[in-house]
């Protein structure tokens, strides 16, 4: 199937992708595996890939589309990429929070590293609100408490501001 959106990231793995896609997909509500592309023969002489392993695998969290590689050890993720998720609730922070830092490593002010070592920003809608603040003095406090975080909480950031 081919992917529809003009621009969509594609993660490059060493061999994790169709199992970094599954572990994705069941992460977020909306959200599948569209397809998976196997190396052909000419795969292994190329790159050292058996045929019939997966090549790429096309999948789509909360309507955006992604592929996944799987292109060997050369390249790894950094944190000059990450993906931010935008959440609505503080139950949606901490669910998304335990499900995508298990077997990962927590970060300072929302973000983290998931098993697979890809950076991820777990961001309350309402943490971008206060840091938007037509009122610097609140705008300050809100980024203050922010930075003393791993895991956002909007409870604290919100009594933050308060003063």
């Amino acid at each position: 199937m081919a992917i529809s959106q003009k621009i969509a990231p594609c993660l490059w793995f060493d061999n994790q992708a169709e199992e970094a896609a599954k572990f994705y997909v069941s992460i977020f509500k909306s959200s599948k595996v569209v397809s998976v592309a196997r190396y052909p023969e000419a795969g292994q002489q190329t790159h050292g890939r058996p045929a019939g392993s997966v090549m790429t695998v096309e999948f789509e969290l909360e309507g955006l589309r992604f592929t996944a590689l799987n292109g060997g050890p050369l390249f790894k993720f950094n944190e000059a990429v990450s993906m931010q998720v935008i959440c609505e609730s503080q139950e949606e922070v901490d669910s998304l929070w335990e499900k995508l830092s298990e077997g990962g490593a927590p970060g300072p002010c929302g973000w983290l590293k998931d098993k697979y070592g890809l950076s991820w920003q777990v961001t309350p809608k309402r943490l971008l609100e206060l840091l938007q603040s037509r009122e610097p003095a609140k705008a300050q406090r809100a980024m203050n408490a922010m930075l003393r975080m791993k895991k956002i909480d909007i409870a604290e950031i919100e009594r933050a501001v308060k003063g």
